[in-house]
């Protein structure tokens, strides 16, 4: 018996279902159309919201915790790895949200797209009745993107994007240096802490006692916060990929149809052949091959 998702893919995969004399062929793109950018209000300000905390975390740590602090080996070391574990969560996070994240062609179910994929008799294709495209396998539509996505994992409103095929890397990256400076301006937070009690308070930072503790505490929440919610999206993401099946796969239980890799392999196809370093920065594009160009054939 099959459940709803799977008698809902089988009416997409129907002939009759397609019209292609319905659906326009894409616009010419532009320059402008080639900047990828979700103008979406909910999203853009999730995406302001998760700078301004970062800046918050960084502005505590260094004017609250590490300039009044005496010890400047202290205070030099763990403002060099803060500061680098955040600009590569900030750029990760920028990646992650202009970059396209494997959007379908939009309106490209034309007659003359559908007789150029050269189908052979039984052979059937994928159409999406909401943009008009024919969408390769494994592809779903996002309704805040608007287009259809290859691999789509989750829209996810704090990056402004969806989280698909080509960014899929940034996201995780993403979650795990927030986690770590999370981690680290928490163990921070208790050092700075045990320091004030000990000390004279009105020496262990350059604001006043009150606003010192109100400060202390609210990175406090906001590291706790973010490092449980960050860790949980980095396990998930991982184990996601390990498996290669997307967060909607798992959700809707789709049949599995592609061929099984192992986990290295699944690892490498979303950051990058080979492993290295590169594996770790948000500044490298992983090369992740061309598209195949009957993947839109089942």
């Amino acid at each position: 018996m099959l459940n709803p998702s799977h008698r809902y893919r089988d009416i997409e995969r129907t002939a009759e279902y397609l019209h292609p004399e319905k659906c326009m062929p894409p616009p010419i793109r532009n320059s402008m159309d080639k900047l990828w950018f979700i103008k979406d209000g909910c999203g853009i300000a999730c995406a302001v919201v998760t700078w301004f905390l970062v800046f918050y975390a960084e502005f505590v740590v260094i004017f609250v915790m590490l300039l009044p602090s005496k010890d400047l080996i202290y205070s030099t070391i763990n403002g060099i790895i803060f500061n680098i574990l955040a600009f590569m969560a900030l750029a990760s996070h920028f990646r992650a949200m202009i970059t396209d994240p494997g959007a379908v062609p939009k309106g490209n179910a034309t007659k003359e797209f559908i007789e150029s994929l050269q189908l052979k008799p039984g052979q059937v294709v994928y159409k999406c009745p909401k943009c008009c495209s024919i969408k390769p396998d494994r592809a779903h539509h996002c309704s805040v993107c608007k287009r259809c996505i290859r691999k789509m994992d989750h829209h996810c409103p704090w990056v402004n994007n969806c989280v698909g095929e080509n960014n899929q890397k940034f996201f995780v990256l993403f979650t795990m240096y927030i986690a770590l400076i999370s981690l680290h301006a928490l163990i921070m937070v208790g050092v700075h802490f045990l320091y004030c009690f000990e000390e004279d308070w009105t020496k262990c930072s350059s604001f006043s006692p009150p606003t010192t503790v109100i400060l202390l505490i609210l990175l406090c929440f906001e590291g706790l916060l973010f490092l449980i919610f960050t860790s949980v999206m980095f396990g998930t993401q991982v184990h996601s990929i390990c498996t290669d099946e997307t967060g909607i796969e798992q959700l809707k239980k789709e049949e599995r149809r592609w061929a099984k890799k192992t986990k290295w392999m699944n690892l490498k196809a979303v950051f990058g052949h080979p492993f290295s370093i590169a594996w770790l920065s948000p500044l490298a594009t992983p090369d992740q091959g061309k598209a195949d160009p009957y993947q839109y054939v089942v």
